[in-house]
């Protein structure tokens, strides 16, 4: 699977109560036991009037019908090239 970054405008996003959080995640967890394909929710980030999602999928395609069934904007969908972090420095 490839792993996307979807960025979700979503105003006010910073403001929403955990439990619209908690109901945001029922409903994404409801979308991808719809799918039927390989899919994966990594995590997310609320930012400002963003919401950034990391998913795991074959292709954009499941992520913008996983979007789609759970009515959440999909604004801009990327797939990740590479990853790295500290443990990459050279020693």
């Amino acid at each position: 699977m490839t792993r996307f970054v979807i960025e979700r405008e979503i105003p006010n996003a910073a403001e929403l109560t955990e439990e619209q959080l908690v109901d945001i995640a029922t409903t994404s967890n409801a979308a991808v036991a719809s799918l039927g394909v390989p899919y994966n929710w990594v995590t997310s980030y609320v930012a400002g009037d963003k919401i950034y999602c990391v998913h795991e999928a074959d292709d954009a395609e499941a992520i913008f019908e996983h979007a789609r069934r759970g009515g959440f904007p999909a604004n801009k969908v990327t797939a990740v090239a590479h990853e790295f972090g500290p443990q990459w420095e050279q020693r």
